[in-house]
């Protein structure tokens, strides 16, 4: 009874100390007010879903964090889960216009890492507005971040509250992979480690490697049997690898590297050079790896329903200039304005992910990193190659094998695929493999491609 009594006499008295009283009341089960001032050394997280807020500390054991979805007492503020506006406990979805909801879709989860980085600040507010998923999908978002980037994300919490997104249910934040990719349907692993001055190629693989083996046994753990994940962070199609990896009890084929972007920008090129609108090029796909060696496919690709060669009747063009500006796009853009491409890797992750839920026009296709497993195209099993694929809109795809492959596209394909061998090789040892030798040395060719080095 001292808990609520006790504020309300010291508020009678203390008028000017009303804020902190109120967070007292809110916080009823904390016993020292004083111990708010420990909040800023630990991380919170927060969680609404269900009108249930869970609260975990930073650092605890694996075990807790998965019995934190259950209901538990704080007692100790530095345990407590902010709220923001209408996030907050009290909200009661039912409390909606039932006229307004009649027509939506049951609540899907999204869980969002690197959330308070640049393309998080593009895609975030593309998901909440139905823009990806529907008009009529209902969207819970879980976002993680670091302990250094917490107060970003509550930032980004308080942008998405203030932008009244009305299909935007849940908003969750957190730095726990095992909280935020609880009962996950769609798991956009956005962050990663970006490359610092000095650092090898070989050492941004292992230390990406190791944030994604851990994000991919969270995922094992915690997320829907079905959870669909796209990878974004470089190097993706290893990284997406290793995820799978350390998700046995996930479908292999779930696991999506983004290479919509370099399809994006290939197909934005044989629009310019043929003059034609982007919209009549179609059947473009990327092959292999998100990285210089990447293969855009001009021998397959359609222009107005005609081949691309009979459009653009310039062998070498295709072969010296589109294949080489295809993946150096990233570094021409950093040039121009000294920022890497945060909103086209946005939009080619929403792209990415319509392409899954949305029936494949006949004849068409988009590219994806997929597991290679059964691929009919000779790439060896195992890895994440990108291939291109059609979907019927359910969430699953298939690779396309019916592309033309002659001996110079066999030739870059083949490049693409020791690449990527020779980076699973360096990542043996993150996916329980014994034996593993890492090539990649300071004298091997730097293929990061432009803007990831």
């Amino acid at each position: 009874v001292r808990h609520y009594l006790l504020p309300l006499l010291y508020l009678s008295y203390f008028p000017y100390s009303c804020p902190l009283l109120v967070t007292t009341m809110q916080l009823n089960l904390q016993k020292n007010v004083g111990l708010a001032q420990k909040q800023a050394t630990v991380t919170p997280a927060f969680n609404v879903r269900g009108n249930v807020a869970r609260k975990v500390q930073a650092g605890s054991n694996a075990a807790a964090r998965r019995a934190s979805s259950v209901v538990r007492a704080v007692d100790a503020p530095e345990k407590a889960a902010k709220q923001f506006g209408v996030f907050r406990l009290s909200y009661d979805v039912n409390n909606e216009d039932k006229e307004m909801m009649k027509n939506w879709k049951k609540t899907i989860n999204v869980a969002v890492t690197g959330a308070s980085g640049m393309i998080a600040n593009h895609l975030l507010f593309m998901l909440a507005s139905g823009e990806v998923y529907g008009k009529d999908q209902p969207i819970a978002l879980q976002l993680l971040g670091s302990e250094r980037s917490y107060e970003a994300l509550e930032g980004v919490a308080m942008e998405l509250e203030d932008s009244l997104y009305p299909l935007l249910r849940e908003v969750s934040i957190g730095i726990d992979p095992y909280e935020i990719f609880a009962g996950a349907d769609w798991a956009l692993m956005v962050g990663a480690q970006p490359r610092g001055p000095g650092m090898e190629r070989s050492d941004l693989i292992q230390k990406n490697g190791q944030i994604f083996q851990t994000q991919g046994r969270a995922l094992n753990e915690v997320a829907d049997r079905n959870c669909k994940v796209v990878v974004v962070g470089n190097p993706c199609c290893t990284n997406a690898f290793i995820a799978m990896e350390n998700a046995p009890n996930l479908p292999r084929k779930n696991f999506h590297a983004l290479t919509r972007l370099d399809e994006n920008r290939a197909k934005s090129q044989l629009a310019m050079k043929a003059g034609k609108f982007y919209t009549s090029v179609s059947r473009v796909a990327v092959w292999g790896n998100h990285s210089t060696t990447q293969v855009p496919d001009f021998l397959n690709a359609k222009i107005g329903g005609l081949p691309a060669m009979n459009v653009i009747r310039d062998n070498q063009w295709f072969k010296d200039q589109f294949t080489p500006k295809v993946a150096m796009r990233g570094g021409a853009l950093i040039k121009k304005w000294g920022r890497s491409s945060a909103a086209s890797t946005a939009v080619s992750v929403a792209d990415s992910i319509r392409s899954l839920i949305t029936p494949t026009p006949p004849g068409d296709c988009f590219s994806s990193g997929v597991c290679s497993d059964g691929n009919l195209y000779g790439i060896q099993e195992g890895l994440n190659f990108s291939f291109p694929c059609r979907s019927k809109g359910d969430g699953d795809y298939e690779i396309c094998n019916d592309f033309i492959i002659d001996d110079w596209l066999r030739m870059k394909i083949k490049a693409a695929e020791e690449e990527l061998i020779q980076e699973r090789d360096c990542v043996s040892h993150l996916i329980g493999r014994e034996g593993g030798a890492c090539a990649i040395g300071p004298n091997t060719p730097d293929t990061s491609v432009p803007g990831e080095k």
